[in-house]
């Protein structure tokens, strides 16, 4: 989550002062979004406005720039575009985020996927930096069923996915992690930072995915996207949870964030299995 007390100065831009900070024209904000999808594909009209818009006005006050030098700034530098992006999306994430839903794929889901399928594929979409697909590996591993599983971690985020590809973390991201996990799962480095085993990392594939504009890959057994939709628009969030339901196969799990409820989930396919974990009946 952005915290402006830990912002990092790129370049020979400086924070601007309290009395130098302004308000932005609206029209000016809808001239950079359109702007933004032309250049880049990116299309931020699905997310919702006023979030949008306060992320990136706290980026122009930091770099003392107006919508425009801003665009100028993204375009031409790689580190200004991985920043506005990552200032886009939450990257704020933990292991077994919410414990008591982790045992229960532990101890329920997977088992009844597994006793059912002869491969089971399963897909953390805005995956962040790592921790929830390979939470994932580490129930997979402990189920001694990685034979059999392939685990598809996607972001928009390149920046995010070199991080969880190298797989080194905080001890802060270990809260909710038992430690005999810790223990069987982590390498402890020297700075006091926790390395994820290659033997975790190795059922986990992760590949830059866009939810709003990249299709959809099927016949998942598991689908988990955490803590993701809540920041779409409407249309946006029915969109994707649709198309959640046409990726998974017959029977297959969708695990949402504890804040999340799909209203609907009757009119697409689902039933509640647990709170937050939606099976697909048809």
């Amino acid at each position: 989550m952005w915290e402006e007390k830990s912002e990092r100065k790129i370049g020979p831009f400086k924070l601007p002062s309290s009395s130098e900070w302004k308000e932005f024209p609206q029209e000016e904000f809808e001239w950079f979004v359109k702007e933004v999808e032309k250049r880049f594909g990116i299309n931020l009209s699905s997310y919702k406005p006023q979030r949008v818009k306060r992320r990136t006005e706290l980026l122009l006050r930091k770099y003392n720039v107006d919508y425009r030098k801003y665009l100028d700034m993204i375009t031409k530098d790689k580190r200004y575009l991985n920043e506005f992006l990552d200032k886009m999306t939450i990257n704020v994430t933990e292991f077994f985020r919410n414990p008591e839903k982790w045992w229960e794929l532990r101890d329920d889901v997977i088992p009844s996927i597994a006793r059912n399928a002869l491969r089971m594929r399963f897909w953390s979409a805005g995956c962040s930096s790592g921790e929830e697909p390979y939470s994932l590996s580490i129930l997979v591993h402990e189920l001694k069923l990685t034979y059999k599983t392939n685990i598809l971690a996607t972001d928009i985020d390149a920046g995010v996915l070199k991080k969880a590809q190298e797989g080194v973390y905080e001890e802060r991201s270990l809260v909710n992690t038992p430690k005999e996990y810790i223990d069987k799962y982590f390498e402890k480095l020297p700075d006091g930072k926790y390395r994820v085993k290659d033997t975790v990392k190795k059922i986990v594939t992760f590949k830059r995915h866009d939810l709003l504009k990249d299709p959809f890959e099927k016949n998942f057994d598991l689908i988990l996207c955490r803590n993701v939709v809540i920041y779409f628009e409407p249309e946006a969030k029915q969109e994707l949870y649709k198309k959640f339901v046409e990726s998974l196969k017959t029977g297959g799990f969708l695990f949402v964030g504890s804040t999340e409820r799909i209203f609907n989930y009757k009119e697409l396919g689902l039933e509640i299995y647990k709170p937050f974990i939606y099976r697909k009946v048809k």
